[in-house]
């Protein structure tokens, strides 16, 4: 168990790293319709209007130009603190999780297999139990990286950092309409995601297991192919749901409606489209930091399996 902890608290690390500035982006694109009205108290809800927004950015990589010219480039690492622990808490308990149901299930590593569908649906479990860890995580990163993007034009800084931000959140909105906000959402994507991040990954090893082999011959190439493969399912799987997340989190007009009716108010003014802003440089930056992700999970459980088989014989030596 807590080897399954640590190697996922490592595998976030790596993975968020890589993809921290692509998520700014992402989500300075989600919620550029929210910009405008982030400092003002009194935005009415784009529900009460059939205009569209106007857009601020053009596409991705002119959100990322745009972003670097304005404010820097470190800018696009702007609030990495929150979500880099939220990606090191995530995995840690997502892996542990899915170890967990997995052993419920039935399975016992070398005797019997779960099928490819079982282990799917413990990663979906796993997901949804890894979401109340991360959700908190989730609003400090989208308030930090929205809300002093917008405050850039007139040089005001919402928020002075990290622990400042978590105050305001708390004091404005206590900790369940605060650092909850969007929950929902969040499980709408975290279920489905880690279905098809789990059955993705553990489908490309199974096809990659020599004859007479079992998971534990696999090298380093197939854990990058099945954790890339992975990262573009996951995001895949449910995405507006991520953008509903980021609108609830973000936009004062959004802040306390639910889930299904703010879904398809954006539906209803920006279409489809809309919806799925800034999933082409998502999955563009998945396919990387989640190859990042399992590659360092499975070299740091082998690293465990190598001490523990060194500490086995060392004491069977000494015993003998």
């Amino acid at each position: 168990m807590a080897e399954d902890f640590i190697a996922g608290t490592v595998g976030g690390f790596s993975g968020k790293l890589l993809d921290y500035p692509f998520d700014t982006v992402k989500v300075l694109l989600q919620t550029q319709n929210s910009l405008n009205n982030t400092n003002d108290s009194n935005s009415l809800s784009i529900k009460h209007t059939k205009r569209k927004p106007a857009k601020v950015y053009r596409g991705a990589i002119h959100c990322l130009t745009h972003t670097i010219k304005t404010n820097g480039f470190l800018s696009l690492y702007k609030g990495i603190t929150a979500p880099l622990l939220g990606s090191m808490a995530e995995n840690a308990v997502l892996f542990l999780s899915y170890a967990e149901v997995k052993r419920l299930l039935g399975e016992k590593p070398g005797e019997k297999e779960l099928t490819l569908f079982q282990q799917a649906c413990a990663g979906a479990i796993a997901g949804g139990i890894a979401s109340w860890f991360l959700n908190p995580f989730e609003v400090i990163k989208v308030q930090m990286q929205v809300m002093n993007s917008a405050a850039s034009a007139d040089g005001v800084r919402k928020y002075n950092g990290l622990l400042d931000c978590v105050k305001q959140t708390i004091q404005k909105d206590g900790i369940a309409k605060g650092l909850y906000r969007g929950q929902v959402s969040l499980l709408c994507r975290e279920v489905p995601g880690n279905f098809c991040w789990y059955g993705v990954y553990e489908g490309v090893c199974i096809t990659q297991i020599p004859e007479g082999g079992t998971k534990r011959d696999l090298g380093v190439s197939t854990h990058l192919l099945g954790g890339a493969s992975a990262g573009v399912a996951y995001w895949t799987a449910f995405y507006p749901a991520d953008t509903v997340g980021s609108q609830i989190r973000a936009n004062p007009a959004y802040a306390n409606r639910k889930f299904f009716d703010v879904l398809m108010d954006i539906y209803r003014t920006e279409g489809m489209g809309a919806l799925y802003r800034g999933w082409g440089i998502t999955a563009m930056r998945a396919a990387p930091a989640h190859a990042a992700i399992f590659a360092v999970y499975e070299q740091t459980m082998n690293l465990f399996r190598r001490f523990n088989h060194k500490a086995e014989d060392s004491f069977h030596t000494h015993n003998s």
